[in-house]
């Protein structure tokens, strides 16, 4: 029941960055009531770069939305290498594969830089999951989409030579995060080690292969700045793996 929960009333300048039916679409569809009482519920949290949102194993208390920064979602695998599975932009929400699933995470969130994060207690999820139907469509419909990229992306780290698992990562970054205002640089500046982590192959064949791209005349970079100098040719190189 809704009375059943404690409301936390916030005031506006609370949510500096907005409502939440500002921000993502997904939210809209819950009357004003509805968002009224999301509103109430609402913590807003900041994390700096470096920083874990939650832990794998971790038992799951909210639903997240990232509103400004970026965040890696990742496993931790043999010798403690990280395989990024998902990569998170502004408005992107997280974490309610848990809640609705029960049980602890199966994944680590990690803060990529510092970032605000929107929580929703799991009472008030669950509550307007079960009394708005349009919006329980919606939430189970960006589930479906995630697992659909995540069944590609284990094809795609599988199958794929290394220099096709990388070519793939940058298009996927490129397409993500979008790029700078010359239109080529990717609006993500990766370190190598999380590169590799997306790519799932080791720091060392990382830099290799990005060394050899730039040779290729297929990428050009400066640090952590990947600019895209020929894309159809990164796109080539991601298909046939």
């Amino acid at each position: 029941m809704r009375s059943s929960i404690t409301k936390n009333v916030l005031s506006e300048s609370v949510l500096p960055l907005g409502k939440l039916w500002e921000l993502n679409p997904i939210w809209a569809v819950l009357d004003n009531a509805q968002r009224e009482f999301a509103m109430s519920q609402i913590e807003v949290r900041r994390y700096r770069k470096g920083e874990e949102i939650h832990h794998e194993g971790n038992t799951p208390t909210h639903m997240m939305m990232l509103v400004s920064g970026k965040i890696k979602i990742y496993k931790e695998g043999v010798g403690q290498r990280q395989q990024i599975i998902r990569l998170l932009k502004p408005f992107d929400f997280f974490s309610y594969r848990a809640v609705v699933g029960g049980g602890g995470y199966n994944s680590t969130a990690e803060a990529i830089e510092d970032c605000t994060v929107y929580q929703l207690n799991k009472e008030c999820f669950i509550y307007l999951l079960k009394n708005n139907n349009q919006f329980c469509f919606l939430v189970m419909q960006s589930m479906a989409g995630d697992l659909g990229n995540q069944e590609a992306q284990t094809v795609n780290l599988t199958q794929k030579h290394i220099r096709g698992r990388l070519a793939e990562s940058l298009l996927t970054l490129k397409q993500h995060y979008g790029t700078d205002e010359d239109g080529a640089t990717i609006a993500m500046y990766m370190s190598r080690e999380d590169l590799a982590g997306m790519s799932n192959m080791t720091t060392s064949n990382a830099i290799r292969t990005l060394s050899q791209f730039a040779q290729e005349g297929v990428v050009s970079v400066d640090g952590r700045k990947i600019k895209i100098l020929n894309e159809t040719e990164l796109m080539k190189l991601s298909r046939l793996g």
